[in-house]
């Protein structure tokens, strides 16, 4: 379970890092401002989902 929850953590991460990276490169190339639009809506939306893995993993293998 833990193995699972990490590998989908750093795959959220990198879904994160891979939309940032293309809404920069649209944006600094000139290119659609709709579509840079959505993918930093999308962004936000892969940030949550990150987010709450993480929280996951903080509840279920926090030392007690």
């Amino acid at each position: 379970m833990d193995q699972i929850l990490n590998y989908l953590i750093f795959a959220a991460i990198g879904i994160v890092v891979l939309i940032l990276g293309a809404g920069l490169f649209n944006m600094f190339k000139g290119g659609s401002p709709n579509l840079s639009q959505k993918l930093m809506r999308a962004r936000v939306i892969a940030q949550f989902v990150a987010i709450i893995l993480l929280m996951v993993a903080a509840f279920f293998f926090a030392p007690r």
